[in-house]
């Protein structure tokens, strides 16, 4: 299934070029807060897939041409990132960072804020104009269930989706958690793809292009730890809830971003989209 949430907190599955709103089944829409439906969903998934392969079936599409679609990760606990996953975006580093840099063996996993992701066609708030602001391009991998000291052996079996990541970041001495956290600084989408639907996460391309140029093109296959062993380090840190968004890391490519750049992302098996940039208004 691919789902998608569009318009005010709606959630939709794609057929063709239809979206079938399946709000009703998950408590969408609705305006209270906090908006938790669709971690409700992934995580009674198993239940509710009968009637949502039923409402895909039988229900009346909207064209896809009349809905706003959202990012389509709504409130996870929480947003872990992979530095320096892709070795080759090492090399092309090294000239920007101060002292030596590593692969991710030596750095581990680190946080970004939930309240950074935003969605398709979302603007991208640039917060220093005089400092070099990056776009990365990556898998990012949604969990399914609750999880904590998995093994590699079990660790997709833990894995509900994936979707499209770009992980923005501004250059500097801060800390990741902090320089890749700016509201704005998480766009993901433009879907939501059920992991049976992805024959094999470590052989899809990654592309990112900026005003028409690109300047990102890899394949997950060149993941130095692959999803399994994210997943197997992820949750013997911290317990993995449902929704939860493990953002992979990026291929080499990587470059600055301006006022009034269009970025563009496209994700092998998911789709593409795309999000303006800005200055942030003081």
């Amino acid at each position: 299934m691919r789902f998608v949430v569009f318009d005010d907190s709606r959630l939709g599955l794609l057929r063709d070029a239809a979206v079938v709103d399946v709000s009703d089944l998950v408590g969408a829409g609705e305006t209270a807060w906090p908006p938790v439906f669709l971690l409700r969903a992934i995580a009674d998934f198993d239940r509710l897939r009968p009637r949502l392969l039923e409402a895909l079936r039988d229900r009346r599409g909207i064209p896809f041409e009349r809905v706003q679609l959202r990012a389509p990760v709504v409130f996870p606990s929480k947003v872990i990132a992979a530095p320096v996953n892709y070795r080759l975006h090492i090399e092309e580093m090294r000239p920007l960072v101060k002292g030596e840099l590593h692969a991710i063996e030596r750095y581990g996993l680190f946080l970004k804020a939930p309240s950074s992701i935003v969605g398709p066609e979302a603007t991208v708030e640039l917060p220093f104009p005089e400092r070099r602001t990056d776009h990365e391009v990556e898998l990012g991998v949604v969990i399914g269930r609750a999880t904590r000291d998995v093994t590699m052996a079990d660790a997709m079996s833990h894995v509900f989706g994936y979707t499209g990541v770009m992980d923005i970041t501004v250059r500097g001495d801060e800390d990741r958690s902090t320089r890749k956290s700016f509201d704005t600084f998480t766009p993901v989408g433009p879907v939501l793809v059920t992991a049976d639907e992805i024959r094999d996460p470590h052989a899809l391309r990654l592309q990112l292009w900026v005003n028409g140029e690109r300047r990102q093109d890899g394949n997950t296959r060149d993941m130095i730890w692959n999803v399994p062993k994210l997943v197997e380090y992820a949750s013997r840190v911290m317990t993995l809830h449902p929704g939860d968004l493990l953002s992979t890391g990026t291929p080499d490519g990587v470059g600055p971003l301006h006022p009034g750049d269009r970025v563009t992302m496209e994700v092998e098996g998911i789709g593409r989209m795309s999000v303006k940039v800005e200055l942030r208004k003081p």
